[in-house]
């Protein structure tokens, strides 16, 4: 979008916080870059530069404005909507595969030379690999700095930058204050100190965002021991590279307030990333909704409540053994099984502040399972043995990152793996936002009463016109019933 200058001043113009992350304002004449919805007067059209990422920004030499912190906007829409190899790059980057693996690593994963992969990054983003991570770099280390009262040693190296030098060259450099200016700032526009060991932090998003279905289904599907609804709260426990993690999310008016305990700082940029993908904050609901509406059956239920994300997972390899043990169970029993593994595979964890008990079972820890320990039928023992070892081996990669058709097509050669369980991990575990479940019941019956076609294949036709956002209208379709996942818990 960078490119079609007139639309972008028309955006900076009027303040649209809709594009918040789609694109950045860089002022020629105070060397400073700003969102779209910077809330100073807008600079005159002749001082706009206009560039897609924070990086390409400060790789320019602009610094990070004091007033709209445009590096704190929600991430651009594009890289959920897409799976081509730059979208799946900036996945990658945006969970710290940069700092952990290096360019390296993120070609590995990727398929490609470190060289193409730069070259696809500069075309699309006007920055590299190197310039995209340590943008995230500053970022991370400006929440550690404005939320923790770590010493800025441990800062600078729980952000993952390599040298203290190296940290406060780059923090001074991208906001124009140097670490100890940063802290004093936040400090005092602080109504209350920060809690020892607590990270709180604010989770920006595109509104209108609706948090009945989303936290409604989180809340509802919740795995005894993992997950639970508590004060008002979403909490979960997180499998993280450096140790673990637990999280707090509770939707507010304007934010997703996030409270993350980790066992290692360095985990934080992880951490939020996770904590993103699995409440969709990144979507563009403008775009998804405009799309639904042209379909007069949809348009009611898109007009009555506008603004529904798709509740996703902070594993999609959690998901997947989940999903696996939900086939053709109730919620009620599905969590039952899954809170089974569990407590016989997880690694304990402590929670001093509510009733978390584990992390969810890695395949690895569940590749030793006994079948006939499984309270299943012998067929579904089959498919998830199958699945988790295929998981174990490496055969089957499923990530924020994955190729949603090769994963659509190694998934549904595993025995037991029928259309249903294909898209529902493609949706909720990969992030496709056009996968589609036609066969789904609760789709069916949402379907049937608003006089939409209900059979698979006439649903599927009609739905070509909702495209690429399926997996959305999927959401306000289940959204007719009375099921708990589409109630906020009280």
């Amino acid at each position: 979008m960078h490119t079609d200058t007139e639309r972008c001043v028309r955006a900076v113009q009027s303040k649209d916080a809709r594009f918040d992350g789609w694109f950045f304002t860089a002022v020629l004449t105070t060397r400073i870059y700003c969102r779209p919805s910077c809330p100073v007067v807008p600079p005159k059209p002749e001082n706009m530069v206009f560039y897609p990422s924070a990086a390409a920004c400060q790789q320019a030499g602009y610094r990070a404005c004091k007033r709209c912190r445009p590096d704190t906007s929600p991430g651009s829409p594009e890289w959920n909507a897409r799976a081509d190899t730059v979208a799946r790059a900036m996945r990658l980057i945006r969970d710290g595969i940069v700092d952990r693996e290096g360019v390296p690593g993120l070609a590995s994963r990727l398929g490609y030379s470190t060289r193409q992969i730069e070259r696809q990054l500069l075309a699309e983003l006007g920055a590299g690999p190197l310039a995209l991570a340590r943008a995230q770099r500053a970022q991370t280390a400006r929440v550690l700095i404005e939320t923790t009262a770590l010493p800025m040693a441990d800062v600078a190296f729980a952000a993952g930058f390599s040298s203290i030098r190296t940290f406060n060259d780059t923090v001074r450099e991208v906001f124009a204050l140097a670490p100890g200016e940063l802290r004093a700032r936040a400090t005092r526009h602080k109504a209350a100190p920060p809690t020892p060991g607590v990270i709180a932090l604010r989770l920006p998003y595109r509104a209108p965002l609706n948090p009945d279905n989303l936290f409604g289904h989180l809340a509802a599907t919740a795995v005894p021991g993992v997950e639970e609804w508590r004060d008002g709260a979403y909490r979960r426990t997180l499998a993280l590279p450096h140790g673990h993690g637990i999280v707090a999310l509770a939707p507010r008016p304007d934010h997703i307030a996030c409270r993350l305990s980790l066992t290692d700082p360095r985990d934080l940029t992880l951490a939020i990333s996770r904590c993103r993908w699995l409440l969709d904050l990144d979507a563009d609901p403008v775009a998804v909704d405009d799309r639904l509406r042209t379909d007069p059956l949809l348009a009611p239920l898109v007009d009555k409540a506008p603004g529904r994300r798709v509740p996703r997972t902070a594993d999609p390899a959690e998901f997947a053994v989940r999903a696996v043990l939900g086939q053709q169970v109730s919620t009620a029993a599905a969590r039952t099984h899954a809170a089974r593994l569990v407590t016989a595979h997880g690694t304990p964890v402590e929670d001093p502040e509510g009733g978390l008990t584990h992390l969810f079972p890695a395949p690895e820890a569940l590749a030793a399972l006994d079948p006939e320990a499984l309270a299943l039928p012998r067929s579904r023992r089959t498919t998830l043995t199958t699945l988790i070892g295929a998981l174990a081996d490496g055969s089957l990669r499923l990530g924020t990152d994955s190729d949603w058709e090769e994963a659509r097509a190694r998934l549904g050669v595993l025995p037991g793996f029928g259309p249903w369980t294909v898209e529902v991990i493609a949706m909720r575990g990969l992030g496709d936002p056009d996968a589609f479940l036609p066969g789904d019941l609760g789709v069916r019956r949402a379907a049937a009463a608003l006089g939409l076609p209900s059979t698979p294949a006439a649903l599927t036709a009609r739905a070509a016109a909702w495209r690429p956002w399926r997996a959305y209208a999927v959401q306000y379709l289940w959204a007719t019933d009375n099921h708990p996942i589409n109630h906020l818990p009280m």
